[in-house]
């Protein structure tokens, strides 16, 4: 890497991080003008906004999401899977904390990975405001992992449901969307 050759990070592959990359990839990367890094703490990216399809069984995550990887190597940039530890602004250094396997066996040590321009694109999570009861009776949809949960939750309410006697019996599904706005202009 010559020495006017940026090396460019972007924690976070979320919407914004993902788009970042693939942008700088096309402008930078391709070119051979910056070294575009990638790091985010999940193999694959599925659009939020799709969540709520996971959540009712219209998407299947594993098909649907996007792989870091392989989208990283079609548009000349980097990925490395990772959990953000540490920033060091000074000697300007990131550590990443081991990737361990479900036994907890380490299968990449703790690395440490410098940059010329770091970019902090970690996203958003849902909001409860301290609202009492939240907690214990909503389930966000901020990953896939919440709205399997949601998905599944759902699912065994229903086979509970249809294993009743009480023909006459009805399901009650209350929906709040409390993220968007109804009155925009």
């Amino acid at each position: 890497m010559s020495a006017s050759k940026k090396k460019i990070v972007i924690v976070g592959g979320g919407a914004g991080g993902l788009e970042l990359a693939t942008s700088l990839g096309h402008k930078l990367g391709r070119k051979d003008k910056a070294e575009i890094i990638l790091i985010d703490r999940n193999h694959s990216h599925l659009w939020k906004p799709l969540l709520h399809e996971v959540a009712t069984g219209s998407l299947d995550d594993g098909v649907d999401a996007l792989s870091y990887l392989a989208h990283a190597r079609n548009h000349h940039f980097t990925f490395q899977l990772g959990s953000l530890t540490n920033i060091d602004r000074a000697a300007q250094q990131l550590t990443l904390a081991d990737i361990r396997d479900e036994q907890g066996e380490i299968l990449v040590p703790q690395r440490e990975l410098s940059y010329d321009i770091l970019v902090m694109a970690l996203g958003s999570t849902s909001n409860d405001f301290g609202t009492p009861g939240v907690k214990d009776n909503c389930i966000f949809l901020d990953n896939p992992h919440q709205a399997r949960r949601f998905h599944n939750e759902m699912l065994n309410l229903f086979l509970k449901f249809s294993a009743q006697k009480d023909k006459a019996a009805k399901v009650n599904i209350e929906y709040r969307d409390c993220g968007r706005r109804r009155d925009r202009r």
